[in-house]
């Protein structure tokens, strides 16, 4: 029976989270979540500003329309995002944001959107796993992996 309690209770845990990558911008961030709806063939859920949240008034005029959290929706997946103050903002680092795109003429649409003028590392090309897998860092710092599939 101590088993089976084991066995229910984390199944609920896992119907109670979620794991969804939250993204930071030194100002950017509604532009970044337009330019990714777009991209990404999304849709934007949300896109709260300081001005609108409590205690908006203890919050600077000209960081009142900066976002305080964006929602995109991509398929079943949510993509985070917020403006932070610029003193407090640090170049993402240490990870990629895999996309994994049907078809190898969609891979390279993205790809090629998400890469004007940001960074190619690896550009978009055949690999043992992928018929189109490549590396960059997009115009608002966001490092990303595309994987046709």
């Amino acid at each position: 029976m101590v088993g089976r309690r084991r066995g229910l209770a984390l199944e609920w845990q896992a119907h109670s989270m979620r794991l969804a990558a939250h993204l930071t911008f030194p100002g950017t961030c509604e532009a970044a979540f337009r330019f990714y709806e777009c991209v990404l063939g999304g849709r934007i859920e949300l896109l709260q500003t300081y001005g609108e949240s409590p205690g908006s008034e203890q919050v600077a005029p000209e960081w009142r329309a900066k976002i305080i959290h964006a929602t995109l929706r991509v398929g079943g997946l949510e993509l985070l995002g917020a403006d932070v103050r610029p003193e407090g903002y640090e170049k993402p680092r240490g990870f990629f944001l895999l996309f994994g795109i049907a078809g190898v003429a969609e891979a390279e649409r993205v790809f090629h959107a998400l890469a004007e003028n940001g960074s190619v590392h690896m550009p978009l090309q055949k690999t043992f796993w992928s018929p189109a897998f490549g590396v960059l860092v997009d115009a608002f710092g966001v490092p990303w992996e595309i994987n046709g599939e």
